[in-house]
């Protein structure tokens, strides 16, 4: 912090701030490195300019509409049904070397508003915006931007993801909008098209190289994410939770915390930028013992039995398992009272006297007893209007006053928001858990709110959260939400895992896992060996493809290994041995994606000296032979030692073509040079459609 300006800086990115004494500090740059040494005033810089305000007002931190400010505003309150003009003053800003404090009042209309601008260890800007009711009448929030920033001029692309249930991540590309670009969502979670983010894309920016930036919102509910070009030739980008009407309404001395945004500034591209956003996630994790241990290789038993299911087929199921390596047990949906579809039984959580006798603790010791932990599904959010928790409390569920009740998968959503259904959930929970030997929850949330809940639900949601992990500190909590619904910053601070799609089709499960990475690390995907013919998809693809694709995330199986014959059941026992063996490079490191020639697909992960490489060719191949793999995270290594560990997939049809190297590189490590690698490239063997060469190369 300078007399007039201050400054935050990674080893990348500066965000550079100018003090101003009539209110919000202005923006004077946020991107690649500077040194702002040799900085003039802004207000030297600025000319007059035609059909403008005789008095310039330029983009602060905080900018209001109203008294000259004409873009995107950081807040928007109402009086008595009036919208209020802000004018904030009276700046108090204090700065050190990793974070910047901003206080600004308005003390005609009594408010104070808190900007605090932080920077992480990992390179990632964290935005939080607080705004408190100074006077003496109440206030209605209708926003609070979690962000505003200047994005420049020499911008090129927005990159964001739009899905739904078993179609989640699908990535868009699109310029830069002429006018204004937006990304809401208004489903009561963040939805299928992943966390509430955008990636906008420098000139000649791509995976490895060039200026990116990237935001993502740490929110599980409604938000509203715009991109606005102003008449000067740049655009702006704010995030912020999207309010109901009068949902937020502030007394004297209430204040309101706006979700945490968080940005990467990368010079190193899509790459760079994502690894920002793994380690700021990272940061937040709340491992249990305060630490990752190597991530179980789960089976879960949906896509094996569904809701068919009992204590001697379970069993059978579990001995199964551990036979074949399997490190955790999930028992999925059916196992609670009057749970013989999804028509019944939410909210009681109860176990079935019918299907486990004796409850579920002679379940949950023979599964401990094979070397297995205990792994319960559990969709606490929810009832059935066919339980005896409705029949009790109807007025529990969300409901808009003599409306319908709209019902999805025979299903209501409980209002989180009432401290008396959070306690009443808490304590069911937190019985079941005193009762058997669980160590892992995998907590579903399967249907969009109608109506909606706001942010009281979301926030309600993570106190619950909050509370059962505080009660239960060694038990590990996987989110899912029909899929991959809800998978955010917002709740990787109270979950450990995140399950990416009900859709397990290797071939579908490629592009949604890379979108995936864009934002969170890849010891949260849950990536799972499914059936084949995939069960949402109908696709017939060989378990080695499956187990390969798999392999780049947490891995698991989401089958009955019983209904293997022997080939495939040895053939899965060697994957789940190859994931335990190389899951040290696949979880906590470094994660690298590309593409290359021919429609081919590539993941590296690991660290700067060691790393796993996957070759990922998802449809046929046009060219008569593949174009080497450019690697570029090599660049600077002198020399790399690359082994071929497995081609997995394309057995069937004619058989495969090799070359001597190939034949080599199976039996030992072949060396390259690391510029070789980075530009000339990698050669590879042919690879048919649904093939993945994995590679493992020391870097010196």
């Amino acid at each position: 912090m300078t007399e007039r300006l201050v400054t935050l800086h990674s080893e990348q990115a500066s965000l550079v701030l100018e003090l101003n004494e009539q209110g919000a500090p202005l923006w004077r740059h946020l991107g690649a490195r500077v040194d702002p040494a040799a900085l003039v005033p802004l207000a030297e810089v600025r000319t007059a300019a035609s059909f403008s305000l005789d008095t310039d007002v330029p983009l602060c931190t905080a900018p209001v509409n109203g008294l000259g400010w004409f873009g995107p505003a950081a807040v928007g309150l109402r009086r008595d049904g009036q919208t209020l003009t802000i004018d904030f003053d009276a700046p108090d800003v204090t700065g050190t070397d990793t974070a910047i404090v901003i206080q600004l009042q308005d003390r005609q209309q009594g408010l104070m508003l808190e900007q605090t601008f932080a920077c992480d260890p990992g390179g990632a800007f964290r935005f939080d915006a607080r705004l408190t009711n100074t006077g003496t009448a109440p206030l209605t929030l209708d926003w609070l931007a979690s962000a505003l920033v200047p994005l420049a001029d020499n911008c090129t692309a927005l990159i964001s993801w739009r899905g739904r249930h078993n179609a989640e991540l699908v990535e868009c590309v699109e310029a830069m909008p002429h006018q204004a670009w937006r990304r809401e969502s208004g489903r009561g979670i963040s939805g299928h098209g992943g966390p509430p983010g955008v990636v906008v894309l420098g000139e000649g920016a791509n995976y490895h190289r060039g200026l990116v930036r990237a935001l993502q919102l740490a929110w599980s509910g409604d938000s509203r994410l715009t991109v606005e070009r102003d008449d000067e030739g740049s655009w702006l980008l704010s995030a912020g939770a999207e309010l109901q009407g009068g949902e937020v309404v502030l007394g004297p001395g209430e204040s309101h915390q706006a979700p945490q945004a968080i940005l990467a500034v990368s010079t190193e591209g899509r790459n760079g930028a994502a690894r920002q956003h793994h380690a700021a996630v990272r940061a937040q994790l709340g491992w249990p013992g305060g630490q990752m241990r190597p991530r179980p290789v789960h089976l879960n038993s949906w896509e094996a039995c569904y809701f068919d299911h009992d204590e001697a087929r379970i069993g059978d199921l579990a001995e199964v398992a551990a036979a074949i390596g399997i490190e955790r047990f999930v028992l999925d949906d059916g196992w609670f009272k009057s749970r013989g579809d999804d028509t019944a039984g939410l909210g009681d959580w109860t176990c079935d006297p019918v299907k486990y006798p004796g409850g579920l603790r002679p379940l949950a010791k023979k599964v401990r007893a094979l070397g297995m932990e205990f792994g319960l599904w559990v969709e606490p959010e929810m009832v059935n209007p066919d339980s005896d928790l409705y029949r009790a409390h109807p007025d529990w569920a969300l409901h808009a006053t003599g409306r319908p009740q709209p019902t999805a998968r025979n299903q209501l959503v409980l209002n989180l928001s009432l401290p008396q259904v959070r306690d009443y959930l808490f304590n069911a929970l937190d019985s079941l858990l005193r009762e058997v030997p669980v160590s892992y929850l995998k907590w579903d949330h399967n249907r969009d709110l109608a109506p909606a809940g706001g942010a009281a639900q979301v926030a309600g949601t993570y106190d619950l959260l909050a509370r059962l992990r505080a009660a239960h500190p060694a038990i590990e909590i996987e989110g899912c939400a029909g899929g991959g619904g809800r998978s955010d910053a917002g709740m990787a601070q109270y979950v450990h895992r995140f399950w990416t799609s009900d859709n397990i089709d290797a071939a579908s499960r490629v592009p949604m896992q890379r979108g995936f990475l864009a934002f969170l690390p890849p010891e949260l995907m849950g990536s799972h060996v499914g059936a084949s013919p995939a069960h949402a998809t109908g696709r017939a693809q060989s378990l080695g493809f499956r187990a390969a694709v798999a392999s780049a995330g947490h891995f698991g199986v989401e089958l009955d290994p019983r209904k293997l014959d022997e080939r495939d059941r040895a053939e899965l026992i060697d994957w789940i041995a190859f994931h335990k063996q190389w899951r040290y490079l696949l979880h906590e490191c470094h994660t690298w994606l590309g593409e290359a020639a021919d429609g081919l697909f590539w993941q590296a992960a690991g660290t700067g000296r060691e790393f796993l490489l996957f070759a990922i060719r998802s449809a046929p191949p046009l060219d008569r032979r593949p174009q080497p793999l450019r690697l570029p995270f090599l660049a600077t290594s002198d020399r790399v030692d690359l082994q071929l560990l497995r081609i997995a997939g394309g057995q069937r049809g004619h058989a495969m073509h090799s070359a001597p190297l190939f034949d080599a590189m199976r039996q030992a490590p072949k060396s390259f040079t690391g510029s070789w690698l980075a530009h000339a490239g990698l050669p590879l063997p042919p690879l048919k459609a649904e093939t993945v060469a994995v590679f493992h190369g020391v870097a010196q």
